[in-house]
């Protein structure tokens, strides 16, 4: 019988090698290193007194120095158990909890079915390849020369540009006799039932091939070369060969370089990572999509015990690594945590490695504190607790958040350690007053930038970074973003679909902000979430008047396609008119803003013009003008405009 690539993978995913092989041998407590997955033994397959028999958990294989065997948990079973390997396959499926599949034709078809797919995926990375070589990926390779990414890091990573065409790979996939259902398959074209003609999903961008863990093309991400482009980066959508949460950017060199006793370095997105690699940082891995599930830290997990998750200083970066704290919080066993960084505001690692080297971002590495102490930074950021009632309240929260933890032990030392941080934070100092940072093992900088600590360059977050998101109340938040939270509410299978925009979505009031936080957080551990369950999430932190309020307004407006009741096709409907008028309007206030100070500087007619005509289009999208059919007015409903 035949066994899929998927179902063998699972049972090595769920199944160590050396729980497999640790059945046959005994362990070298001196040389193992259990914590990084390395374990010695003496070869079980020829005499030696010293151990030369190593096990990996993180590859998934066994390999002896001595006498050069080596292999993976079925070989293992099957050269030293003395099993066939199905038999071998069924003893460690029964291990690992897998059910064995029947043996199905279909199954083997699909298998089939399933490798042409690397092979078209392989087809479009030359594709796109050779299109960057081309003349027409001129501005494309420009772009990389400004970026400082050198030809052979661009080789390195296949980095490849896709033609503004709309049948340019479709047409050069069909001369290499591949299928429109198998270009759709893969993702590559856009189709649909009112789609007549498919055509190719990427168009004038710069081509990130994503590939997994056996270094197969999987996906695409895409850069815009253009700047009108509403999306600036576009991934492939989720295909047999693609799950996005099961996948990390660069994560085959990334496991080798974790093996080898290097960092791991979790950023934010493709041209960081290539810095760093570039920079000789080869640990460095991306999520696709600023949220980080709990299916990524696993993988990170399986590398690494401790990761290195460095966020952006910037608003969108501070929530990221928010809700990633979050997630992670309930997974934490003894040894398995994880450092935060946090880079100076408006700089990426791209920015900060061009700026000081190698060294500089060694050093930013070096200032990373550990996951709890990343989470009292949180919590007591901007904090005044002058009162024993907020006292109390930040004790009461430090211990919830504790309470997550599943691990027993773990839980314990979480609240030994902000028991300890509350008590030097509430020591009396003289009459200064309570202030965010105030002990706990070292507060946050106030101002935003590096600092010498002990003669170490660190990195420290501003006081003012989240001061930002803050607005007056809910009654005050803007109409767009009440139907946008309401309908992701009522609605969370939308959400998956927009998980990537959701993450970076700025809003203007600080409770909707928390609200989207909880709402991407929830979605990104459960993608089957339901609306009852982020309903009980909304009540469990507090913010079910917020709701409430958020609800009246929506129903005042008139808006019905949000609702709980409304079909699904109509909530997409309003969700993505909403959120279209969203970006459109943040767009907008940005280039006011360009306007306003080039008036100033020029204070032209055509600076003017273009002043007024800014503020005429965000008149526009503020207004009547904006309403689509079913909205408002235009459905019968007196309402006010999104």
């Amino acid at each position: 019988m035949r066994f899929s690539d998927q179902f063998l993978d699972e049972i090595r995913e769920r199944l160590n090698i050396s729980q497999v092989v640790g059945e046959f041998v005994s362990w070298d407590k001196r040389k193992s290193q259990p914590g990084r997955g390395d374990f010695w033994a003496c070869c079980p397959f020829h005499g030696e007194k010293t151990p030369s028999f190593h096990a990996d958990d993180r590859k998934g294989i066994y390999h002896c120095f001595g006498c050069g065997v080596t292999g993976d948990h079925f070989r293992f079973l099957v050269e030293k158990g003395g099993l066939s390997f199905p038999e071998a396959v069924e003893r460690l499926a029964g291990q690992a909890g897998v059910q064995m599949p029947a043996r199905d034709p279909q199954q083997e078809a699909r298998q089939q079915k399933r490798n042409s797919l690397y092979d078209v995926m392989d087809l479009a990375a030359q594709y796109f390849e050779q299109a960057l070589a081309a003349n027409v990926g001129a501005r494309a390779r420009g772009y990389l020369n400004e970026r400082g990414v050198s030809p052979k890091i661009q080789e390195q990573f296949r980095l490849g540009f896709a033609p503004d065409s709309r049948n340019g790979l479709k047409e050069f996939l069909a001369q290499n006799q591949v299928t429109a259902q198998q270009m759709i398959a893969c993702g590559l074209l856009v189709a649909g039932d009112d789609i007549a003609v498919p055509f190719d999903r990427f168009r004038n961008r710069l081509m990130f091939p994503i590939e997994d863990f056996r270094g197969r093309v999987v996906a695409f991400g895409g850069r815009a070369m253009s700047p009108e482009a509403r999306a600036k980066y576009l991934n492939s959508p989720e295909t047999e060969l693609f799950h996005k949460r099961r996948t990390l950017y660069n994560g085959q060199m990334a496991r080798q370089a974790a093996h080898d006793g290097k960092p791991l370095v979790v950023v934010e997105g493709y041209m960081d990572v290539i810095a760093c690699v570039q920079a000789g940082f080869h640990g460095a891995v991306a999520p696709l999509g600023t949220a980080l599930t709990d299916e990524h830290l696993g993988l990170l997990w399986k590398m690494t015990s401790t990761p290195v998750l460095c966020f952006d200083g910037d608003t969108a970066g501070q929530r990221a690594a928010g809700r990633s704290m979050d997630v992670m919080l309930p997974m934490l066993k003894p040894g398995q945590s994880a450092k935060i960084v946090t880079l100076p505001e408006g700089v990426d690692p791209d920015d900060l490695i061009k700026a000081e080297g190698r060294k500089g971002f060694e050093d930013l590495l070096a200032s990373a504190v550990p996951l709890s102490q990343a989470i009292w930074n949180r919590e007591t950021q901007n904090a005044n607790v002058e009162t024993p009632e907020a006292r109390a309240e930040l004790e009461a929260r430090l211990r919830g958040l504790a309470n997550e933890i599943a691990d027993p032990s773990v839980k314990k030392h979480y609240g030994q350690a902000f028991n300890d941080m509350l008590y030097r934070f509430f020591r009396p100092q003289g009459n200064k007053p309570y202030r965010r940072g105030a002990g706990g093992g070292g507060g946050r900088n106030s101002n935003f930038g590096s600092i010498k600590t002990n003669g170490r360059k660190s990195y420290a977050p501003s006081s003012s970074l989240m001061q930002r998101l803050k607005s007056t109340s809910v009654g005050s938040m803007h109409p767009r973003e009440a139907v946008i939270l309401l309908g992701l509410i009522n609605h969370p299978e939308l959400a998956e679909q927009h998980l990537e925009d959701l993450a970076n979505l700025e809003l203007t009031s600080q409770v909707a902000t928390q609200m989207l936080d909880m709402l991407v957080n929830a979605v990104a551990m459960d993608p089957n979430v339901t609306a009852a369950q982020l309903k009980e999430a909304v009540e469990q932190r507090g913010l079910t008047e917020a709701l409430a309020t958020i609800h009246d307004q929506v129903r005042r407006q008139g808006i019905w396609q949000v609702q709980e009741k409304a079909d699904k096709s109509d909530a997409e409907i309003g969700l993505n008119h909403a959120l279209a008028l969203h970006y459109k309007s943040v767009r907008l206030n940005k280039e006011l803003k360009a306007a306003e100070l080039a008036l100033g500087n020029d204070p032209s007619e055509e600076s003017y013009e273009r002043l007024r005509d800014i503020q005429n289009q965000l008149s526009s999208v503020d207004g009547t003008e904006a309403l689509i059919e079913g909205f408002g007015s235009l459905s019968g409903r007196s309402t006010r405009g999104l």
